[in-house]
């Protein structure tokens, strides 16, 4: 059994319990669902639909494409069904043979007016459409990797240590001077070593913008890495995982308030990963570096961390609301990521990939502090 065909055994239960004959994941342009790849390896454009039966049937744009990359037991070109979604379901309902009046699950996203022409079409059945659904499901059994997404990130780790070896080589040597020549080196290392690219627009900030959590525009021709502080925020994608990092550069000389900021981050990711343990409430993480800044007077105006996978942003949850019931578990690949900015100092940020083990927290990244 492939590893994909392991992923779908996992969601077949599901809809065995939720009594849904049939589900359709759609990912395009305007609706892009990751969900697909963990799936089937097929890297876009397709609709997918599972059958309680235990039946995959993909739909391509690219059946070429499809071929060399899709794990599935029927592939059928998008343009047989006229490009049309709503046909599309009515195909793989007649090709997996679906009973009449079986509950059909199409994605959460479907947009209203498009929900009720699915329903218009499909008066043989129950069309499902819910926030709580097949979507969620998928979301959260990716939470927690598998042996050959944790491969992966392996892979992802090594690349990216070496480019940060490589970055703080050139930048002490003086041969990277402007965001642009940073952000776009690093796209360059990670193509040269088989990556698919950045999993999320490179967002290098000199010391007159790095303030903003996420600065706009992403990268200029400005000075990067000069005196003051830089922040670098960047992930390589791989095998359709993005990895998550962001190192900030110190150049002296420094202000009392400049070291001081790079003491608390410092501080509050040491106290972060030494406080992870498998069965925490991730929000209890959260609430505890919020409380290190409240103490000394400064508050980190986003999250300590997310969950990382085929998007740079997904489970687990680490927001502090009380409805994150989210809690750690072994196989979770997340970031942490404790920062403060101040529009006169700067910004200054710490994040690493963290591998959560039956035995602790395993950094699998080493970007930090470079002071210069």
């Amino acid at each position: 059994m492939s590893v994909y065909e392991n992923r779908r055994k996992k969601l077949y239960n599901w809809m065995a319990e939720e009594g849904i004959a049939l589900i359709m994941f759609e990912d395009i342009e305007s609706r892009r669902e990751p969900g697909i790849r963990w799936l089937t390896g097929q890297p876009g454009d397709a609709l997918l639909f599972l059958s309680v039966e235990q039946h995959a049937l993909l739909v391509p744009w690219d059946i070429n494409l499809a071929m060399l990359f899709a794990d599935a037991d029927m592939l059928i070109p998008y343009n047989e069904f006229e490009r049309n979604s709503i046909k599309a379901l009515r195909g793989a309902a007649e090709s997996l043979k679906i009973p009449s009046g079986s509950k059909l699950e199409i994605p959460s996203v479907t947009p209203y007016p498009l929900f009720l022409q699915y329903v218009e079409a499909f008066t043989d059945f129950d069309i499902v459409c819910r926030n709580a659904g097949a979507h969620q499901e998928v979301g959260e059994l990716r939470a927690v990797k598998d042996e050959k997404e944790i491969e992966i990130y392996r892979h992802i780790a090594t690349v990216t240590n070496g480019i940060i070896g490589l970055l703080e080589q050139h930048i002490r040597a003086g041969t990277l001077k402007t965001e642009e020549e940073t952000a776009l080196f690093i796209e360059s290392e990670s193509r040269k070593q088989g990556c698919e690219g950045m999993g999320f627009e490179t967002l290098a900030a000199g010391p007159q913008r790095s303030f903003g959590i996420h600065t706009f525009p992403a990268y200029t021709g400005g000075d990067f890495a000069a005196q003051g502080l830089s922040i670098l925020d960047f992930g390589v994608r791989y095998a359709g995982y993005t990895g998550d990092v962001t190192l900030t550069f110190a150049r002296p000389p420094l202000t009392k308030a400049q070291e001081r900021l790079i003491t608390l981050t410092e501080k509050a990711y040491r106290l972060a990963l030494n406080l992870i343990q498998n069965g925490m409430l991730t929000r209890t993480l959260g609430a505890a570096v919020d409380n290190l800044f409240k103490t000394a007077k400064k508050k980190m105006p986003h999250g300590l961390g997310h969950g990382i996978g085929l998007e740079a942003h997904e489970f687990p949850l680490f927001h502090n609301r009380t409805d994150n019931t989210w809690t750690f578990k072994p196989g979770m690949i997340f970031t942490l990521e404790p920062g403060l900015y101040d529009p006169i100092q700067g910004g200054c940020r710490l994040e690493n990939d963290i591998l959560l083990t039956e035995s602790g927290a395993e950094v699998l990244t080493n970007a930090r502090i470079i002071r210069l």
